[in-house]
């Protein structure tokens, strides 16, 4: 009986003696093999070939081509083919040097005939494609520890003493092959109470864009934990991503914000980022914040400024980069800020964070349908504070700003 397994498969044979050439096309018809034959007289010829065999018998005595160099090159040109050696009687030796060399199997010319030639064939076949099988799970394998590696990076784990604040954040990579773009964010308490959060956006999807998300992540905590001034860090940010950036023209936005536990009073800057929105029970509205350049888009002369603002009671500050309003809607433009704040405002009346958040992001996927390819990352902060005084409460929500640029000391 057949076997259907490798039905069709197309052989090459690589032969310049035409008396050997007639027998392996006969042992083949003579077998049970579902076969096509294709027969060169050359390397030369064989290399000018444009279809991919899936079987290779290769005589190691040719014009062209003698011993193991003639089996290197045909290894190199089809390096997922299955390679069979033709060798005579005295070269036995010659033909477990090509095995070790990388062919399936060697066969003596004078032992062939249909059942060996058509058994050999069959397993070289199926033996390549399980050794290719398993080169591409081990790929994946290395692949995925990588992507974990920048995961472990770029999606931390929140670094809080305060176990009242609550902190939900979600990633969605825009390439379907990636785990991982160029969006990152981080949250940590310092020891004087305060609570500082980053999301950010390094323009593109890709490993360049990872690690370098995973840079600035990293950079940015730790001259947070090491007390250095809001200015300061943006500065010093950017001086990371101008050296570590594989081209002029990548650019990354940030937006931070400072929080103290108890108070309704927080700070905003913003490089290039979208506005956090400030999400109440009633609805959904964006911060008012000043806009600063984003990080490398003019290195050196980039000039912040910090927005204070006031946040009502039990409300929770969502943080997101542009991947969110950049998504499609079901006719097929754009979601947009304004349509985003709509969403976000419907369903506030769903108070658990994590339930708000998984079905803000399903609702965006579900219009988006596939058709956007840019990252996605979301970080929604919720902590206890008292309302604001009487004389905050009257005043419209404003924000109170203060110019930090690129060589200012500002107090925080």
């Amino acid at each position: 009986m057949a076997d259907s397994s490798v039905a069709g498969i197309v052989i090459l044979l690589i032969e310049d003696d035409p008396g050997d050439a007639v027998l392996v096309r006969e042992y083949l018809a003579d077998s049970d093999l579902d076969a096509r034959l294709h027969h060169v007289g050359t390397l030369a010829q064989a290399t000018g070939i444009e279809y991919e065999p899936e079987c290779i018998l290769l005589d190691l005595h040719l014009p062209d081509g003698q011993g193991l160099d003639a089996l290197r090159h045909v290894l190199h040109r089809w390096p997922h083919t299955a390679l069979l050696v033709l060798t005579g009687l005295n070269d036995t030796a010659m033909g477990s040097a090509a095995v070790a060399a990388g062919a399936q199997d060697y066969l003596l010319k004078s032992q062939v005939d249909a059942a060996v030639l058509a058994r050999t064939v069959r397993y070289a076949v199926q033996r390549k494609r399980v050794q290719t099988a398993e080169r591409t799970l081990r790929d994946s394998r290395l692949q995925a520890d990588e992507n974990t590696r920048l995961q472990r990076g770029l999606l931390p784990k929140p670094l809080l003493a305060d176990a009242t604040v609550t902190v939900v954040s979600r990633y969605l990579p825009g390439q379907q092959r990636s785990l991982l773009g160029g969006d990152f964010y981080d949250v940590v308490q310092t020891p004087d109470g305060i609570i500082h959060a980053l999301i950010g956006d390094v323009c593109g999807n890709g490993p360049d864009e990872a690690a370098l998300g995973v840079g600035l992540r990293f950079g940015w905590r730790t001259l947070t934990l090491a007390g250095v001034r809001k200015a300061d860090r943006m500065r010093l940010l950017e001086q990371v991503l101008v050296a570590e950036r594989p081209h002029d023209g990548m650019f990354a936005t940030v937006c931070t914000v400072g929080i103290t536990p108890g108070r309704p009073g927080i700070i905003l800057l913003s490089a290039g980022h979208p506005a956090p929105l400030i999400i109440t029970r009633d609805g959904a509205y964006p911060a008012p914040i000043a806009y600063g350049t984003g990080l490398g888009m003019a290195p050196g002369r980039g000039r912040w400024q910090e927005s204070s603002i006031t946040v009502p009671a039990g409300a929770g500050l969502l943080l997101y980069t542009d991947g969110v309003i950049e998504s499609f809607c079901d006719d097929g433009t754009r979601l947009g800020e304004e349509r985003f704040v709509q969403l976000a405002t419907r369903l506030t009346t769903i108070e658990d964070p994590d339930q708000y958040i998984d079905a803000l992001l399903t609702e965006i996927q579900h219009s988006d349908a596939g058709r956007h390819s840019d990252d996605t990352a979301v970080l929604y902060l919720r902590w206890p504070h008292q309302p604001a005084t009487t004389a905050e409460a009257d005043e419209p929500l404003t924000a109170t700003t203060r110019l930090s640029d690129a060589g200012a000391d500002l107090p925080e």
